[in-house]
């Protein structure tokens, strides 16, 4: 922990608290260059774009028009509005194109600004400087939205490299009507004031945090889309319903449902509807439950809901089938595929046999005997010494 990608500074390198991470793992959300050590045709120029990363997740891409020696973790200086801003390169080469494609970024569109120069040690020095205001600037931001009874939370702020400018995220309910307090913001704090109005996934991801599995959160470290989740993924997967348990720390349903829904809805094509009762001549059984990676359903007599049969898919599948051709077995426990019996080992389990718990037990009154007889030996055997 402690840099860009563990919310306590910006950059790896760039100050005392960053871990000077060698691999690149520290900063979150990074690409790896899969395409580094592949050779350019002959004759083509490399692509003169470059991602650009700042506070948590925000990266923008800037053009390397003076064609600029830039590397992945170098500290540059980008054209703003106003002013400069002071960020690090995250990716430099062909990728930079398949990611502007990916987020359908014109290379000749006007939101792609230059890059003017690497970073000096005053330019760094102003701009840690304005990493050190941002708490202090957030606390005093939610007092004087408070005081002026906005139903807002402001959850982060962020400075400009110059120092000219500064970004308030904020997360609301409705609609906010901010004007009084871009005034009072501008005068306390002496510089432009921007307000953006962000999500709560987006709040979770930019703050950071540990989930429920022990882990950081997913939109904090890689996660860079949110896609929408819904409630029919926890049924697929036979979760239950318990809005605390599958809401994450953001308030919405997780995004891990997401991860392996694929799986299941793909195993599910195999099952036959649980709708459809198995007729039998003793009876209609209806659906209970089902293991679907085991491939095992569970059924029950209507008139016996309490008693469970165990049936493997490719039998019920079977019955399902007959009962399509109007035919009616006399019983499913026809039908119940008889457990393996795992035969046991003759020979000696010898790592088995020191159990972990044998000194738990209380000591026997035959070991304190067998104590005091050798000390009254031992004594016996010192008193003839003596003599001797």
């Amino acid at each position: 922990m402690g840099c860009s990608g563990c919310s306590s500074a910006r950059g790896c390198g760039t100050s005392s608290n960053g871990c000077n991470s060698k691999t690149g793992s520290c900063n979150k959300l990074n690409v790896y260059d899969w395409l580094n050590d592949i050779e350019l045709p002959h004759g083509q120029k490399s692509f003169d774009c470059v991602e650009i990363r700042f506070k948590n997740s925000r990266k923008e891409y800037f053009k390397n028009a003076d064609n600029l020696s830039l590397n992945i973790g170098d500290v540059v200086a980008v054209e703003s509005s106003p002013g400069h801003d002071i960020g690090t390169v995250s990716l430099t080469g062909e990728l930079v194109k398949k990611q502007m494609q990916k987020r359908k970024i014109a290379y000749d569109s006007e939101e792609v600004k230059k890059v003017y120069r690497l970073a000096k040690k005053t330019d760094i020095d102003k701009w840690l400087e304005a990493q050190a205001l941002e708490i202090d600037t957030m606390y005093k931001a939610r007092t004087i939205a408070i005081v002026l009874g906005l139903e807002m939370k402001i959850s982060d702020v962020e400075y400009q490299g110059d120092k000219t400018k500064a970004t308030f995220y904020y997360t609301a309910e409705g609609r906010v009507d901010f004007r009084e307090l871009i005034k009072k913001l501008a005068e306390e704090f002496k510089v432009r004031i921007e307000m953006k109005q962000i999500g709560v996934r987006q709040e979770a991801s930019r703050l950071g945090g540990i989930g429920a599995c022990g882990r950081e959160l997913c939109c904090s470290t890689w996660l860079t889309d949110f896609r929408s989740v819904s409630t029919s993924a926890a049924r697929y997967q036979q979760l239950s319903l318990n809005p605390q348990k599958l809401a994450g720390q953001c308030g919405k349903l997780k995004c891990c449902l997401n991860y392996e829904l694929d799986s299941y809805v793909e195993a599910f094509k195999a099952f036959p509807d649980t709708n459809i009762k198995l007729k039998t001549k003793k009876g209609a059984a209806v659906y209970r439950k089902m293991d679907i990676f085991k491939n095992v359903m569970w059924y029950a007599y209507e008139d016996e809901p309490l008693k469970f049969i165990e049936l493997k898919l490719k039998r019920v599948n079977e019955i399902v089938e007959m009962n399509k051709k109007g035919e009616h077995p006399s019983d499913l426990m026809e039908f119940v595929d008889v457990r393996e019996v795992v035969k046991e080992p003759d020979y000696a389990n010898v790592v088995g046999q020191d159990s972990l718990t044998r000194f738990d037990g209380k000591k026997s009154g035959n070991n304190r005997r067998r104590k005091n007889h050798g000390k009254g030996n031992r004594r016996n055997r010192n008193k003839k010494n003596a003599k001797q």
